[in-house]
């Protein structure tokens, strides 16, 4: 960290000389270090932060959340909604030189169905067969009606490795990438930083204009922004709302925004080991009683400067999608105590991880002290995001506060954390009334019964709460002023076409 930590005293002849020596290069401010480099495996928001410019997919969306054409140039559907039939970019070619094609199209659809170590299988199941039509033309043959799967492959799902090295590096692919993109892979130091530089042979490489791309994890928002202050930055993401302010009034500084698809909140241990064996994952009252402790306009305000929305679903309440039915609920410290009581555990005790950035230290101390009055004693073990998200994934953990980055489909922001078995669902919470729920959900593209489904979802979930909800942030990044191009988008990730240095 002391490498990045510049103070704002640094002489102004030396940050422009600094700044000109960098003026082909960009380099991008991230709060985490991302996990595995590979599409299939990768589950961080930073990571699909990188994977924006290194790894394309077969469809994109715009900021207003249309999908649209990318290494598929159009679809259509056919079959009472059971056959996705998709055309594909021409003369397209991976990092390596591997030709991009129909095949190609086939094994990363396989691999993210058979990797042992993946995590879209949830994301692609309703997939039976993929049909090679022709070089540059396949088909989906779906199980069922998927209304999910298009906005699957507007993610992770849709982002194309390159056959011959995947299948030689296994499960080690996301040591050494190589994708369709127009930036490619060239080297990482865990905590350190991620270097990307320009692929000539790109399709689209004339509107790419930096030659390399370097993304430093600083979980300290304050010393990420000072970094960008001195110069050393050019580009941060989730400036702190607390910062806005000091940001917006720096002159060579700006300042982008806009409103997250996902949520903040705490996930808890039901399932998954020994760990689960604990008052707090094996008694839902007592979820019930840590949510009602928590006041979520006073997080908004205290932490936040008021800038986030409150939240209690894992969809915002301005969400068409979310159920009014249950409102996001007051504090009510006497209601909580009175649970407790009916639990026969008036002052129970529950370590919660949270990732080491203060952003998230502050948010856990202020639910602390609002548990703390209704008698719930809190522990906070504060962890790299990496090793937290190991240690999730393998049950090391009683609860964890963590969020998601949302997705355009609902499906995205449930399916994947609650379904029994589900990639995403490290408290390996399970009930097969939620399951079928869901499932259903997935085999109409008609709103209205889908949000009948979700509903009904809701009513047990936010009973039993395997997950209490917090707030929905918003994406605030700061920019050097001189970068223009640069469009902010609700899922939070940095595109960089078009994106460049004025002057």
């Amino acid at each position: 960290m002391r490498r990045y930590s510049l103070t704002l005293g640094l002489a102004s002849a030396l940050v422009v000389m600094g700044h000109l020596a960098h003026a082909a290069d960009l380099r991008i401010g991230l709060q985490d270090d991302p996990d595995t480099l590979d599409p299939d495996q990768g589950r961080t928001f930073v990571g699909r932060i990188v994977f924006a410019s290194m790894c394309d997919k077969l469809v994109d969306i715009t900021p207003e959340l249309k999908i649209i054409p990318a290494l598929a140039t159009s679809w259509k559907w056919s079959d009472g909604g059971k056959a996705l039939t998709m055309d594909l970019r021409k003369g397209v070619t991976f990092q390596d030189g591997e030709k991009f094609d129909a095949e190609a199209v086939k094994y990363n659809i396989h691999r993210s169905q058979t990797l042992p170590e993946s995590r879209r299988k949830n994301e692609v199941k309703s997939i039976a067969s993929v049909e090679v039509k022709g070089p540059y033309q396949v088909v989906f043959h779906l199980k069922a009606p998927d209304a999910t799967l298009l906005a699957q492959l507007a993610d992770r799902a849709g982002m194309m490795v390159a056959p011959k090295v995947a299948e030689k590096e296994g499960d080690k692919f996301g040591l050494h990438p190589v994708c369709v993109g127009p930036y490619k892979f060239q080297s990482r130091v865990a905590q350190d930083k991620i270097v990307l530089v320009k692929d000539p042979s790109y399709y689209d490489a004339k509107d790419y204009h930096f030659d390399k791309v370097s993304f430093l994890p600083i979980p300290d928002t304050t010393v990420r922004l000072a970094n960008l202050r001195a110069g050393d930055l050019d580009m941060i993401e989730r400036l702190a709302a607390t910062d806005v302010k000091t940001a917006e009034k720096d002159p060579k500084l700006q300042v982008k925004k806009a409103t997250s698809l996902g949520y903040q909140g705490i996930t808890f241990n039901i399932g998954n080991g020994p760990k689960a064996k604990t008052p707090f994952g094996e008694k839902e009252k007592l979820r019930q009683a840590l949510s009602l402790s928590i006041d979520r306009n006073a997080i908004n305000q205290v932490v936040f400067n008021g800038a986030f929305e409150p939240g209690n679903q894992p969809f915002p309440p301005g969400s068409k999608w979310y159920d009014k039915a249950f409102p996001v609920q007051p504090q009510n410290i006497a209601e909580a105590k009175k649970l407790l009581q009916e639990a026969g555990d008036p002052h129970p005790e529950l370590t919660v991880q949270v990732t080491n950035n203060p952003v998230q230290m502050q948010l856990m101390q202020v639910i602390q002290a609002m548990a703390a009055q209704a008698g719930i004693k809190i522990k906070i073990v504060a962890k790299e995001f990496a090793t937290l998200l190991k240690d999730q994934t393998t049950g090391d953990f009683e609860a964890s506060q963590i969020g998601w980055s949302g997705r355009i489909d609902p499906d995205g922001n449930i399916y994947g954390f609650v379904v029994t078995g589900a990639g995403l669902n490290d408290g390996h919470y399970s009930d097969p009334q939620v399951d079928a729920l869901l499932n259903k959900a997935r085999l109409t593209t008609d709103d209205a019964v889908r949000k009948q489904s979700y509903d009904a979802a809701q009513a047990i979930l936010l009973k039993q709460l395997p997950i209490i909800y917090l707030y929905h942030p918003v994406w605030i990044w700061a920019l050097d002023k001189k970068i223009e191009g640069f469009t902010p988008y609700p899922d939070g990730m940095i595109r960089l076409k078009g994106v460049k240095f004025t002057g």
